[in-house]
């Protein structure tokens, strides 16, 4: 199967991952969130492995402007999210009355918006380059795509806006993601560069998104889980290698 339709596929797998966010906040008011704090751990030491052990390695080998073109897209995604997006925490209440600004909404939404159309462009990029970094780099995605659903519902409720709001928030999330599938799909001579400023991006929600909230829990079992992580990506890479993908 051609890899285009191979990471629409794969994308809008993805996507579905964020709608099921969405549904996790609006078919309960109060969710227990310790289950999405372990995937948040678990996301962020997969998303670090993919970075470096496998988009870093692979975007050097086709431009020598990798180095460059993975530190500005860590700070493309640094600068959207600190002018667009809200500081908003899983911990956090989230009632139906407004405790945020209704412009926070727009701004965190607008945030997530741009750095899920780069989940979409991390994606396909790697399956350009093999099934077996597409895959790898789908799971990198998918593991935060849940609480990323969960985080943008909470918002929308948490400044007044109603359940139906919420939900169209995380269906908007995983549409960018399906997007950026697209996009990046016909820009397939431009690889390297594509790969570089994916891994800059994921790097950026890893180290800055992620492992903030890990630091936000006490006890030792959210560190070993981003510890999981990096060896679930290394082990998973080797299998994936030993099965010729």
């Amino acid at each position: 199967m051609d890899s285009f339709y191979i990471s629409l596929a794969f994308g809008g797998a993805a996507a579905c991952a964020n709608v099921v966010g969405g549904l996790l906040v609006t078919i309960k008011r109060r969710w227990d969130e310790a289950l999405l704090k372990h995937f948040v751990a678990l996301g962020a030491g997969f998303m670090l492995g993919a970075a470096f052990l496998g988009m870093m390695p692979e975007s050097v080998r086709l431009t020598n402007h990798a180095p460059l073109l993975l530190l500005l897209g860590y700070l493309l995604i640094h600068f959207f999210e600190h002018t667009l997006a809200s500081h908003f925490h899983f911990g956090e209440e989230t009632h139906v009355e407004a405790v945020l600004a209704p412009s926070v909404s727009l701004f965190a939404l607008t945030g997530l918006l741009i750095h899920t159309f780069f989940d979409g462009v991390s994606i396909a990029s790697g399956f350009h380059v093999g099934t077996g970094l597409g895959v790898l780099i789908f799971v990198a995605v998918a593991l935060h795509k849940i609480p990323e659903g969960f985080t943008i519902g909470s918002i929308m409720l948490a400044s007044g806006r109603n359940r139906r709001a919420a939900m169209a928030s995380s269906i908007a999330l995983g549409l960018s993601t399906i997007f950026g599938v697209l996009c990046a799909s016909f820009l397939e001579g431009l690889l390297g560069y594509r790969l570089a400023l994916s891994a800059g991006v994921m790097i950026y929600v890893a180290a800055s998104d992620l492992i903030p909230e890990v630091n936000r829990e006490k006890g030792i079992l959210m560190a070993v889980m981003v510890f999981v992580g990096v060896l679930l990506f290394y082990v998973t890479e080797r299998l994936l290698a030993g099965l010729g993908f």
